[in-house]
């Protein structure tokens, strides 16, 4: 074997390994575990049992419907505010600036996804910051309850996911050409203009490629719309989690997952054929 060859493949082999200790075999195994169950007969066996209380549980498929619009609705608010932010580091800040508003902005994933989300539920609560500032200055005359719905669940989706957003613009808004965009404003072209026609068509790479990660993170979060959407706020990875962990039903749990799995493969298909992009395109 040439000497290139060894190389390659002693610098291969522990990610080949890794990916397929840790990655292909526990989903092959929850693949099968979601195809066995109680059969029609009564025993245990192959049986699309699990797939069938999907869609004949009305609360199951409901949740299901739900938690990919809400995910898309929190992609959509993350990429609104992400953009002028990502415009204003790439483009206006000074190059002294940017590299102390990226630390600001990677500050708050230094600390662990609990430690923020319960960050956010001190500053809404009802005996939290928010209410107590308001009630001092005289703007409510009762607190008010912040936490425990459906806008708290979204916020908190949003804040947990905006650097993900925000990455992948500044990396494509630094190789814009900041010439293109002097001559369409010399040449009359109005600020709505030059973000329809040059900017968000560059960017196009980098909007695609943190939807699908911010889109990714939202369908899959547990923690954010357990903590701040409270009960009413259903979330299917909390319908897998009762299956596994509640019920310790693990065949219906793995047959969830592959459903959730399925969901979201399928939504970023459909997004990457409306923009006309192809995945390699997008994560190069």
């Amino acid at each position: 074997m040439p000497r290139s060859r060894l190389v390659f493949w002693l610098f291969f082999a522990p990610v080949l390994l890794w990916l397929l200790l840790l990655i292909v075999l526990p989903h092959l195994d929850l693949l099968t575990m979601s195809f066995r169950g109680e059969n029609d007969y009564g025993e245990m066996g192959w049986t699309l049992q699990n797939y069938r209380n999907f869609f004949t549980e009305p609360v199951y498929w409901l949740t299901f419907v739900r938690t990919a619009l809400y995910a898309l609705i929190t992609t959509f608010i993350t990429f609104l505010l992400a953009m002028p932010v990502a415009f204003y580091i790439s483009k206006l800040a000074r190059s002294r600036v940017r590299g102390a508003l990226m630390i600001l902005l990677l500050l708050p994933f230094w600390v662990s996804e609990l430690v923020r989300v319960y960050g956010w539920m001190i500053l809404l609560r009802e005996s939290g910051v928010l209410n107590f500032v308001m009630l001092k200055l005289g703007l409510i005359d009762k607190p008010v309850e912040m936490l425990y719905n459906d806008a708290a669940m979204i916020m908190g989706l949003v804040y947990t996911s905006m650097l993900f957003m925000i990455v992948p613009l500044v990396s494509v808004m630094e190789s814009l050409d900041d010439s293109l965009i002097e001559a369409a404003h010399d040449l009359g072209a109005g600020k709505i203009a030059i973000w329809r026609t040059i900017i968000l068509p560059h960017c196009k790479p980098g909007i695609t490629s943190g939807a699908i990660v911010v889109f990714m993170l939202a369908l899959g979060n547990y923690l954010t719309p357990n903590l701040m959407g409270g009960k009413n706020s259903l979330w299917f990875t909390e319908q897998i989690y009762n299956q596994f962990i509640a019920s310790f039903n693990w065949n219906q749990g793995s047959a969830f997952g592959f459903l959730l799995l399925a969901l979201s493969s399928l939504i970023i298909w459909a997004g990457l054929k409306l923009t006309g992009q192809r995945l390699g395109e997008v994560a190069s």
